[in-house]
């Protein structure tokens, strides 16, 4: 067995534990008015979905590299995976999305009214949920795991509104500098820095040791943003779940369309600039295959992924600095999903 399916087979049995944890424990299953049993049964679609876990495997990862046990940390690892359904639902409606992990998105199957409702219930079915660490961790640790939350939530919420105020305002005076920013915010906290945070939170791991946490994700998040770009260009639509080059009828602002902004001609630039204002309705195939030739043109697809690449290393070099007291092969879960993370197809 390879050391990267090893890594899967994982993911997949902490996944598994979650999905039972959610889907038996957290989340409704039938009401007898039938309106209420619809919204129970909309709450559990998005979770029902196939995915990869990734969330709720890096804070059973940190837990146990930390020196803490899965049991306690598997609560807490469940609600990041209710998170991240909730604000799916509302990313999906924010963006006009039409596929969600290979299905079409909740609104599309229902109506943007009963979907944002959806989202909003299972956000609050995730803070009932964490209250329950209380039983078993104790008020303390409830409380550093409620702030961590909070803190994850707030930088989510501060990143989409910076990505999706760029399309409203038609932003095009942006650096790579404001990308990273808007990616630390939006992707690197819930997809990496708090979920490591939490599970280290729930082992009671040192400031030193949560700080550092911060570190690896912050890089290591960007990086996986920029790879969940470029797949949307160029990935396989099956594997990767979402319409291909989504992002580019979203008029999303990713580190390839602004490098090929930095680097082509004023008419080519104009040009890209005209079809990327345009409403998403009245973008037309010629209009994306233009800006996806004119980013091959350029390589910067090549260009981003060489720094996401950069950034893989700099999160290996503070991750290893890590001064974990607790399982080793934990700590090397750690690492192969950072590689991951990054070099995936999917």
């Amino acid at each position: 067995m390879t050391a990267m399916s090893a890594l899967q087979d994982e993911m997949k049995r902490v996944k598994e534990r979650v999905d039972r944890v959610i889907l038996d424990e957290l989340l409704p299953k039938a009401s007898p008015v039938k309106e209420v049993d619809l919204l129970y049964k909309m709450m559990r679609d998005y979770p029902g979905r196939p995915a990869k876990g990734m969330r709720p495997f890096l804070c059973v990862s940190a837990c146990k590299a930390a020196g803490g046990k899965e049991d306690d940390a598997i609560l807490t690892a469940a609600c990041i995976e209710l998170f991240q359904n909730w604000i799916l639902i509302h990313d999906d409606i924010e963006d006009g999305s039409e596929l969600r992990r290979g299905f079409p998105a909740l609104h599309r199957a229902y109506g943007e009214g009963l979907a944002l409702n959806a989202g909003d219930a299972l956000h609050a079915r995730t803070w009932e949920a964490l209250l329950q660490n209380r039983r078993r961790l104790g008020m303390p640790k409830t409380f550093a795991v409620l702030q961590e939350f909070s803190k994850m939530v707030n930088e989510t919420t501060e990143g989409q509104h910076m990505e999706l105020g760029w399309v409203t305002h038609k932003r095009w005076d942006l650096t790579e500098k404001d990308y990273y920013e808007m990616c630390t915010r939006k992707t690197s906290w819930y997809t990496v820095a708090s979920p490591c945070r939490l599970g280290a939170i729930v082992a009671g791991a040192r400031p030193g040791v949560l700080d550092a946490l911060k570190e690896f994700g912050v890089g290591l998040g960007v990086a996986f943003q920029i790879q969940d770009d470029s797949l949307n260009l160029v990935g396989d639509q099956k594997k990767y779940g979402k319409a291909k080059s989504d992002d580019l009828l979203e008029g999303k602002r990713t580190l390839m369309l602004l490098r090929l902004l930095e680097v082509a001609s004023q008419s080519e630039k104009d040009r890209v600039i005209a079809i990327m204002n345009k409403d998403r309705p009245k973008k037309t195939e010629a209009d994306v295959s233009f800006v996806l030739s004119m980013m091959d043109q350029y390589d910067t697809i090549g260009y981003a992924r060489k720094r996401a690449a950069e950034l893989l290393k700099e999160a290996l070099v503070t991750l290893k600095k890590i001064r974990f007291r607790g399982d080793a092969e934990s700590r090397a879960d750690l690492a192969a999903f950072a590689k991951f993370a990054v070099e995936r197809e999917w």
